[in-house]
This record gives structure tokens, sequence and C-alpha cells, in this order.
């Protein structure tokens, strides 16, 4: 033990700040000098390739970095040109700045140079740990022993920096560009498609501006995909409680034959069954024709499943507890079948009727097992852009001068704003909302949450 002890402890004293506070004249140099410590100790390759890259990083700034950073002031201030060529009787282009291209590269050479600063803090741990074990008299791995200490005790480094990459690359990356676009002009108003401008806080401005039609559409559409977000997770769960409570009684029979009718539904992908869904329920689709048949509805008449803004959201939230409960069903199958029987055993000898025993033992268990569930699927459901898109596509639109119908989620409007209106600062704002949101409702939840409290307690 106390070998382990004095070893993690020389160990803690190889930090970042121990290196600038006791570090020799060559630890020190190896903050300009990336590599130079573990040159003078023993460990050559290894500081050739700090060095390397620490050459590679300042000849790239030089040749292309720091321009790219430069420009992010501007984000350009050239036009593209025409010109008239009267010799040849044509008009010339001249290429212009790109703004989008300009914050891409901006924000992707400043990324580079929070890793390479990543770099130069290992490079200086590295020195000084070389700097430690050579002057104690300790062996100091060659870089054949490193490499195979990627296969022993530093087996984490080697698994966990592809993935890492990949995700600082395609999500940490594109979602700073997001971020920073929501601070521009981007847009096809005033036609800034190619060459926009920074504005501050002005876009936050405007979507938080109730009086305005972009205002008003925002906390119109955030209220109904809160709304739809609680009746489509709390639906599911409900009715897909009581299925599986039904199902799993010791007197119901056949319960694998229930089962599997409810689940059949899952076999057919979901966008078949909303598309098929929505052809049923239009105005001249098979639930009508059948009720106008029928005698219930007049021989023109029609219900208005998706033309009447209260209909349509009712009809939406029906047919996601139709095509979700399954889902439901299946997890709460598994919970209720690991609740032991003693005790709902005991409770009956205790005198405990039905009532009281869901309420108490049931519920209760079932609760703290999917509270997880419930966050993520309360979280799926505000961004759960298929069931509104396939559905409804945001309709009806009551007005004209709104860029979202009464059925679309923060989601699918933003899909319109990007793609159809091409309002890329305002979509990037409602991403950047849409995130805090969620992030900020499923940490309340949890925190509030008995797992929580009972993983403090442990």
């Amino acid at each position: 033990m106390g070998k382990l002890t004095g070893k993690l402890e020389f160990a803690a004293a190889w930090s970042f700040r121990e290196a600038l506070r006791n570090g020799g004249a060559e630890t020190k140099l190896s903050m300009v000098l990336m590599g130079l410590g573990n040159i003078v100790h023993k460990q050559v390759a290894k500081g050739l390739i700090y060095m390397a890259i620490e050459a590679a990083y300042v000849v790239f700034m030089i040749m292309t970095g720091f321009h790219c950073i430069s420009m992010l002031g501007s984000l350009g201030t050239v036009g593209q040109q025409v010109v008239w060529d009267e010799v040849n009787q044509v008009y010339l282009y001249t290429k212009g700045d790109q703004s989008v291209l300009i914050l891409l590269y901006g924000v992707a050479v400043l990324f580079l140079t929070v890793l390479m600063a990543a770099a130069w803090h290992g490079a200086v741990k590295s020195a000084y740990k070389a700097e430690c074990l050579d002057k104690a008299g300790k062996h100091v791995n060659n870089f054949a022993e490193d490499l195979k200490s990627l296969l022993h005790e530093n087996l984490y480094r080697l698994f966990m920096t592809p993935p890492l990459t990949f995700i600082f690359g395609f999500t940490v990356l594109p979602l700073i560009f997001m971020i920073c676009m929501a601070f521009t002009n981007y847009s096809k108003i005033d036609n800034h498609l190619v060459l926009f401008d920074w504005v501050g806080l002005d876009n936050f401005r405007a979507l938080f501006d109730s009086g305005s039609i972009l205002g008003s559409t925002f906390w119109s559409v955030l209220s109904w995909t809160l709304v739809w977000a609680f009746f489509a997770t709390f639906t599911n769960y409900i009715f897909g409680m009581i299925l599986a409570i039904a199902i799993n009684r010791k007197e119901t029979k056949a319960k694998g034959f229930w089962r599997f009718c409810f689940v059949l539904s899952c076999a057919v992908p979901m966008f078949v069954s909303l598309l098929i869904m929505r052809t049923m329920l239009q105005p001249n689709g098979a639930v009508n024709v059948l009720l106008r048949n029928i005698g219930l509805i007049g021989a023109d008449a029609s219900l208005p499943f998706f033309t009447n803004p209260t209909w349509a959201r009712v009809t939406i939230i029906v047919i996601n507890i139709w095509v979700g409960v399954p889902y439901t069903l299946l997890q709460l199958t598994g919970v209720l079948q690991s609740i032991p029987a003693d005790v709902y055993e005991a409770a009956r000898v205790d005198g405990a009727n039905a009532f009281q025993t869901f309420f108490k033992i049931t519920l209760p268990y079932m609760l703290y097992i999917t509270t997880p569930y419930l966050i993520a699927t309360f979280t799926g459901n505000v961004n759960n852009f298929n069931v509104i898109y396939l559905l409804s596509g945001g309709d009806p639109v009551t007005d004209l001068a709104s860029t979202a119908g009464k059925t679309d989620l923060l989601v699918t409007w933003l899909y319109k704003l990007t793609i159809d209106k091409q309002y890329y600062n305002i979509g990037a704002v409602i991403g950047i909302l849409t995130f805090i949101i969620l992030a900020v409702g499923a940490l309340l939840t949890y925190r509030n949450s008995k797992s929580y409290k009972d993983e403090e307690a442990f």
C-alpha cells in the first residue's frame, strides 16, 4: 500500500502547474519548442513527433490559418462582380467572398488551435515527467515502450481517441458553427445568402418579441411543442401501462398472443403506417368515404382531421398513441415481470386491495425504473419530426403571414425556416433554444427524480 501511495504521489507531481513551477530549463523551453525536454531526457522519437506537430501547425497558420481567423471579423466584404467584356461581348463574373466558407474555415482553425493547445499542454507534462524520472534515476520509456503501453495501462487512450475525434469533428465542430450562425444575418431576407455580417443578439430579440410575426409564431409553436411532448409521452405511458398490467395478470390467458397482437404494428416501418393513416384521413380518404356511405355525415361533408387546428392536434396525438403504445408495452412488461411476487403476497396478507397495491407497489416501482426512459421519450417527442411532418406536414396554416402551421413543432418549423424559407440565422437560434430547453428540462426532471436521489445516497 505504501509503494502504491508513493507512486500515485509521484505521478501527481507530473502536472502542468508543477512543470511551470519546478521544471528545468529544458522543460520550460518545451513550452516554446515542443518536445525539447523529451529529446534531452532520452525520448528522441517522441520529442521529434512533438516538434513535427508544432512545425506543421506553425506552417499551416502562416500559410492559411491567420488569414482565416482575420476574416472572421468581417465575414467577407467583396461581393461577386459582373464586368462586360466588350471584345467578346459577354459578361464576366469575378468570384467574391463567401461568408459561409469564411465562417466555417475560421471556426475550424480555432478548433484546431484548441487541439494544438491540448497537445502543447500534454507535451509540457510529458517533458516534465521525463525530467523527473531521469533525475530520480528511474527508467524513462522509449518510443517502443510508449507504444506498448497503449495495449496495457494506456489502453483507454487507444480506444477512446478515435471516437472522441469523430465526436469533435462531426458533432462539436458543426454545433459551434451553427451557434455562430445564430449571431449573423445569414438568410434570404435582404439577400444575405452569400455575404452576411455579424448582428449580435438581434435574431434572439426578434424571436422573443411577441409583438412581431416571428415572435408570436415562436411562442405559439413553443407552447404547442410542450403540450404535444407532454401528451405524447404520458398518454403512451399510461395506456402502455394499462395494457401491460392487463396482459400480465395471472388470470389473463394466452399472454403471448395478446402481446403479439399489439406488437405486430412494430413490424411495419413507422413512416409507412403514418403515410397510410394520413391518406385514410384525407377529406376524400377511406375514413370519410366510409362515414358518408353509412350516413353518419353528409354526402358532401368530411371530418376535418387535418384542416381544423384542434382536430389536427387531437388526431396527431391519437395516432401517436396507436404507433407508440406497443413500444411502451414491451418496456413496461419487462419491468412488471421483475417485481418480486413476494411483495404482492405480503401486501395481500396485510389486507391491501388492488387499488392500494397499484399505487403503493406497482406504480412507484415502475416510475423508479422508467424515469430515464420517460425523460428520453419526452426529449424524443419534442424533436419528433416524423410523426408531425408525415401526418400533417405542420398544417393547417391559418395565418398566411406566418411561417409555421398549427401543428408544427420547433423541429419541423426549423426545417421549414432553413430548407423552404432559407432563414438560416433564425433556424440556428431555434436550434440553440431547443437544445437549452431539452437540456434544462431533462436535468431538472432527473435531479428531482427518485433515481437521482438514490444515486446521491449511494
